[in-house]
């Protein structure tokens, strides 16, 4: 009996095999990113000068909303699942996942989950308005009818999301090399194995809150309703519960990506690896207790607001530790910039300026001020998009050779670089001013003394949009006419001078494992 190899469509509906799955997880995660940056886009042009000019104030809210939602669920996080299934069985010496079947099951969960969060554009009273936080009252009391898509969507998301986790621990634990200690997987893989005990930790809590707003809409429970003995407040504590922990699921695999790359370029050895490793575990354990510095200005105990505090400035030791690490590994090391090295030079400077914002955020009294001002979105997209999105991107760019046996164009790529490098902080970096200064975020107008600033961050963030219009370009001409990458495509000291493959993986080929010295 012949063996049976679907083609076209089936294959990838049925396929188990990882590196098709990683590669469906990040071509989903693109599709939704430029999704999410039309929705900034919208959002972008009617803030470029005061006055209501495009869209009505309404949906300006819904997009603020989904904007968010896509961004976090839709483009970082299955970009890192994609990155996982891919790298993780090649790094251990696995010849798959070890949970296949439901490796694809939590793939194809995903396009059902966000066509129904889409949908709710659509829908009778539009899109959910009250911001990707979904704060009761809000999105209980208030919220449109759609709010219950959106509350199925994301119990949808999440089951994904903790199948991917399970299958993470489950290939680590068992799947390993001979040899292959804990201790001598690369950093790629320890920093996802701790992601996905996050993820197995949190997703549950984010499942009992969309499940309480759920009979707050419809049956007659009052959890999140002061009327009826709830407190409001209490979804504030149980969201960022979530929230936290989430903000590290979306960083931690960009640190592994980091630590690949930085020390093949710098042909050295990561400096103070088991420092990195443990580093990367104290951060997620401290990402538990710091939740409430997102609600320093709802009323809590001073002795609250000081242990929450000085937790959060805690947590800035080990992410120091790390940038540290970083530096120390490039130091006097034999340094060349390709465009992986570049994405991740960017991305360790940046970062470390949203790491500084972030521990302005953290001072409880200071605090009061930035609260909800464009201050606080300036710092978390200096840590989302330099961080996550330039991680990712990083990988692309150094992986792709070995995904696909073709090599990008690395002028193409330098250019995608440095346009980045320049939109990115074009538009992120004025917010902080216009925050400093008093401006609200989530608002559609707002007052001339801050029209200068925006103006520079709408041009910014459309100059943004169309780069990664461009990254697209780059890798599917790569896909289509690329040059063969070379059998030895990145020489250095990452713990993978792999070979290049001659060829795209077929449908039934297993990953090679690593030589283990």
């Amino acid at each position: 009996m012949s063996d049976h190899h679907p083609t076209g469509f089936t294959r990838w509906l049925y396929t188990t095999n990882h590196k098709d799955i990683g590669s469906m997880y990040l071509w989903f995660s693109f599709i939704m990113f430029l999704i999410g940056g039309a929705m900034a886009m919208v959002i972008r042009a009617e803030l470029y000068q005061p006055g209501l000019q495009f869209v009505d104030p309404n949906f300006f809210n819904q997009m603020t909303t989904m904007h968010g939602l896509i961004m976090v669920f839709g483009a970082v996080m299955p970009s890192m699942v994609g990155l996982a299934n891919w790298l993780i069985p090649m790094m251990i010496g696995a010849p798959d996942m070890a949970l296949p079947r439901m490796n694809n099951w939590s793939f194809w969960i995903l396009p059902f989950a966000f066509t129904l969060l889409l949908s709710s554009l659509f829908m009778e009273g539009g899109a959910p308005n009250f911001g990707w936080t979904f704060y009761a009252p809000l999105s209980t009391t208030f919220g449109p009818p759609s709010t219950d898509f959106f509350i199925l969507g994301v119990h949808m998301m999440g089951i994904s999301s903790i199948m991917g986790a399970i299958n993470v621990i489950v290939t680590v634990f068992n799947m390993r090399a001979p040899g292959m200690t804990l201790m001598k997987m690369p950093l790629f893989v320890w920093t996802w194995l701790i992601t996905a005990f996050l993820l197995i930790m949190v997703m549950p809590v984010l499942a009992g809150t969309v499940t309480m707003m759920l009979t707050d809409r419809h049956f007659g429970t009052s959890f999140f309703d002061a009327a009826g003995g709830g407190d409001p407040v209490m979804f504030q504590h149980i969201f960022w519960f979530f929230g936290h922990p989430e903000v590290y699921i979306m960083i931690l695999p960009a640190f592994g990506v980091v630590s690949e790359i930085i020390p093949t370029f710098s042909r050295k050895k990561l400096f103070g690896y088991s420092s990195m490793v443990y580093a990367t575990a104290s951060i997620a354990l401290l990402s538990f207790i710091v939740w409430a510095h997102h609600m320093f200005a709802v009323g809590m105990p001073v002795a609250g607001e000081l242990f929450f505090m000085i937790a959060t400035m805690l947590i800035a030791v080990p992410t120091g530790v790390k940038v540290f690490n970083w530096v120390a590994t490039m130091w006097q090391g034999a340094l060349t910039f390709e465009t992986p090295m570049l994405f991740s030079i960017a991305f360790v400077i940046l970062f470390t300026i949203g790491g500084f914002s972030g521990v302005m955020l953290a001072m409880a009294p200071v605090d009061f001020q930035y609260h909800d001002t464009y201050f606080v979105v300036a710092h978390f997209h200096y840590v989302l998009f330099p961080g996550a999105i330039f991680g990712t991107t990083a990988a692309v760019y150094y992986w792709l050779p070995k995904w696909a046996g073709k090599m990008y164009n690395e002028t193409a790529g330098k250019i995608h670089f440095w346009l980045s490098m320049i939109f990115v902080n074009l538009t992120f970096f004025p917010m902080h001013f216009s925050g400093l200064a008093g401006m609200p975020r989530r608002i559609p107008d707002y007052n001339m003394m801050f029209a200068d600033f925006n103006m520079w961050a709408s041009i910014g963030a459309f100059g943004l949009g169309l780069t990664q219009v461009y990254f697209l370009v780059i890798v599917l001409l790569t896909l289509k006419n690329g040059k063969t990458a070379e059998q030895k495509q990145w020489e250095g000291a990452s713990g993978l001078e792999w070979d290049a493959m001659p060829s795209p993986a077929p449908y039934h080929t297993f990953s090679t494992p690593p030589k283990i010295d």
